[in-house]
């Protein structure tokens, strides 16, 4: 995949994607309509849906197993400390061949800069929380957080969906 396509894509996501208000119904109604897309998918994760400081919703569905809890808390921290998404920060770090560890001294068992944890921003008001996804492979993750929030905020989330993985030739 195209590192810097990526992350030209999700500043639009991380820049575009904004609640008018944010409240506990709000919560309530984007952590539901991200558990209705997981079981209509069959996907086995877990959701969390906050404000910093006040988890609002949180759902482990069949197969979820307790880690992802523990994911979830990693990514959040991520969001909470540099408010830009969870996979932001990890494919510049790929990009640059580093880590949280390495160019924060932050300890990767309370970052983790996988992909799945989205930031709230709210018009007026800034990143005021994150909502994460915890259960399938971080870029899968990312976008089905992203593709919640855009049914959420009435977005059409074909105009904010990451590209599609550029193929990786077999070399010999």
């Amino acid at each position: 995949m195209n590192t810097h396509d990526d992350l030209a894509a999700i500043a639009r996501q991380e820049s575009e994607l904004v609640f008018e208000a944010f409240d506990e119904a709000t919560a309530w109604n984007l952590g539901s309509r991200l558990r209705s897309l997981a079981v209509k998918r069959g996907c086995s994760l877990a959701i969390d849906v906050r404000r910093f400081g006040q988890q609002l919703f949180y759902c482990a569905l069949p197969g979820a197993v307790p880690d992802q809890a523990e994911w979830i808390r990693r990514k959040v921290n991520v969001v909470a400390r540099f408010h830009r998404s969870s996979y932001a920060i990890g494919r510049e770090l790929a990009r640059s061949h580093s880590s949280l560890e390495e160019k924060q001294g932050l300890p990767t068992i309370d970052y983790a800069t996988h992909g799945g944890c989205f930031p709230i921003r709210v018009k007026g008001a800034g990143i005021i929380g994150c909502v994460t996804v915890s259960g399938l492979p971080q870029r899968d993750d990312h976008e089905l957080a992203v593709e919640a929030i855009c049914l959420e905020l009435d977005k059409n989330y074909e105009q904010f969906r990451l590209p599609a993985p550029i193929e990786q030739k077999a070399t010999d």
